[in-house]
């Protein structure tokens, strides 16, 4: 798949501790996106940060366990966008989606070699 022009850019903020079926909420987004066919989708984890419930998560070497923000983008043309934002709806309790227009200035899967 190559797609250039306008896009849309998704960006799903959630925490790492969060679940969906009892698997982390991260990774059953990514695998939607794939199941849709969506261009592309990325997970950063964030070292430091606070969300709706002011409650600032950082990274420690002294905690054995970590909720780090999380954020979620996810490209491609509206439409395929689209379908995923009702499944999101479903399975996002504690979060923020944003979504905005993206100029897409290139994007091409590798060549096999």
């Amino acid at each position: 798949m190559k797609i250039t022009g306008e896009g849309v850019l998704l960006r799903i903020f959630i925490g790492e501790a969060d679940k969906c079926d009892g698997k982390p909420l991260y990774k059953q987004i990514i695998k939607k996106a794939k199941e849709l066919n969506i261009a592309g989708a990325t997970v950063f984890r964030g070292i430091m940060g606070y969300g709706a419930n002011t409650r600032v998560q950082t990274a420690s070497f002294l905690r054995l366990s970590e909720d780090l923000p999380l954020v979620i983008e996810i490209i491609d043309n509206e439409d395929r966008i689209k379908t995923l934002l009702p499944w999101l709806d479903e399975v996002i309790d504690n979060g923020l989606v944003t979504m905005e227009k993206a100029h897409i200035l290139k994007y091409s899967p590798r060549k096999k070699r």
